[in-house]
């Protein structure tokens, strides 16, 4: 499966000064891809964006369409590469991609790390409300990589899946789940056990069952 490739450098986005890097440009390489991610994409909010858990962020290029569906006023301006993404591929997304999936990317091996959680930035980046709540409650959120082996990737590199691992979990199940208004504690702790998931998720999921295990009678109303 041959991908699309996609780097940028933050600008300004609203109206009170803050950057973000969500529009990308073509690359086409070869680009060297780090621990921290690819050479020439630079990220304007380093608390959310990049890191060695954020490294790479590839989301479904069949995505547009289902946002173009249900924004049809901006169909034109919903194109591959266009909502911050590194990688896009048309034959992958959120039911068939797992937490833990190790994939080689050009000559790098990357691994599925966590789904994306979608900001007011999307929204902003094609001045249109509610489309970041869309994506919220349909889980097209795309996801991110770790970064298990450094190498370089080009525009029209193969993306392969190169391990699944046992009990390995799929994005969209994870995040229907979180999203249930009082989400099963079984459910729940297996998600957290999905091995290859970020700490910061392990530790979201942790605290929400104590929660629930805190308040029985509120989660019995599930």
């Amino acid at each position: 499966m041959k991908i699309q490739l996609y780097t940028g450098t933050p600008r300004y986005i609203g109206d009170d000064g803050q950057f973000s890097a969500i529009w990308k440009q073509p690359a086409a390489g070869p680009l060297r891809v780090t621990k921290e991610g690819i050479a020439g994409d630079v990220q304007a909010d380093r608390r959310v964006h990049g890191g060695l858990e954020k490294a790479v962020h590839h989301y479904a290029g069949e995505n547009y369409a289902r946002l173009a569906a249900r924004f049809p006023q901006i169909a034109d301006a919903l194109v591959v590469g266009s909502i911050g993404e590194n990688i896009s591929t048309f034959g992958l997304d959120e039911s068939s991609v797992c937490i833990g999936d190790t994939f080689r990317l050009g000559s790098a091996v990357v691994q599925v790390s966590q789904p994306r959680r979608p900001c007011w930035k999307i929204d902003a980046r094609y001045s249109l409300g509610g489309i970041t709540a869309f994506i919220n409650e349909s889980g097209h959120t795309g996801w991110y990589y770790r970064v298990l082996e450094e190498g370089e990737v080009a525009g029209g590199d193969e993306i392969a899946l190169i391990e699944r691992p046992a009990g390995a979990v799929p994005l969209a199940t994870l995040w229907t789940t979180w999203h249930f208004h009082r989400p099963d504690a079984d459910r729940l702790r297996a998600i957290a056990h999905a091995p290859g998931l970020t700490p910061a998720w392990v530790k979201r999921i942790d605290d929400r069952l104590a929660w629930l295990a805190a308040n029985p009678a509120a989660s019995e109303d599930a």
